[in-house]
């Protein structure tokens, strides 16, 4: 029977060095003109296991077809019977109905939120730096540009530094160009987590999502008809 111990403390060291074990996660986005590339790299077990996703960039065609969706009614398409039944009433039980569901999606929000947050301070971010080239071919335009673009970075900097450990301090930089058209940015974001906590907050959710979704209470009414005929 020693052989049998001996393989569950084997199962049970293998559990643990699984579950302390990091992903290495690098973000590389490229954006230059027309021409954009965003790709993801995971690397663990000391970089011997190694997967890359590239995800390609919608774009949209200025000179392409707009999907619009618009409803019209012809002149005389409506029926007395149609008018009728667009009346529909608000009462007080619908009103207090609306503010019960806002609570329950809040609640459930909330919820969510909490377990996400408490997985990204696990986060450590271990490089992050993010250059752009913005020019429009007016320098005051451009200069309002550019300014708006470091509020724009110094948000999401603050933003990934509340809910993310910051182990080095972000590389942050804008290039105005004042005489011609450009656009160009790269951001490369390198990032690691131990799988272990990935795996809690999978179950945190899993259990949190199979504990129910918010329950959305109708408030539809049936529209007003008059029933003088009958």
């Amino acid at each position: 029977m020693s052989w049998i111990f001996w393989i569950v403390c084997l199962f049970i060291v293998l559990i643990l060095c699984i579950l302390i074990m990091r992903i290495i996660v690098t973000v590389d986005l490229l954006h230059i003109g027309d021409n954009d590339h965003f790709k993801i790299k995971l690397r663990t077990l000391f970089g011997i296991i190694r997967y890359t996703i590239n995800i390609p960039i919608v774009k949209v065609d200025e000179n392409g077809p707009n999907i619009v969706y618009k409803k019209e009614t012809e002149p005389g398409e409506e029926t007395e019977k149609d008018e009728k039944k667009k009346v529909n009433k608000i009462t007080p039980d619908d009103i207090l109905t609306n503010l019960k569901n806002i609570k329950e999606i809040a609640e459930h929000v909330v919820g969510l939120h909490k377990i996400i947050q408490k997985f990204l301070k696990k986060v450590k971010i271990e490089s992050f730096n993010w250059h752009s080239q913005i020019g429009i071919g007016d320098a005051a335009h451009t200069a309002f540009i550019v300014g708006l673009a470091w509020a724009l970075k110094g948000n999401v900097v603050g933003l990934i530094g509340n809910y993310m450990h910051l182990r080095t301090k972000p590389e942050i930089a804008i290039t105005p160009a004042f005489n011609i058209v450009c656009s160009k940015t790269k951001l490369t974001c390198i990032f690691h987590f131990r799988i272990g906590n990935a795996m809690f907050a999978g179950i945190r959710l899993l259990k949190y999502w199979k504990a129910g979704l918010p329950k959305i209470r109708s408030t539809v009414n049936e529209p007003s008809v008059n029933s003088d005929h009958m």
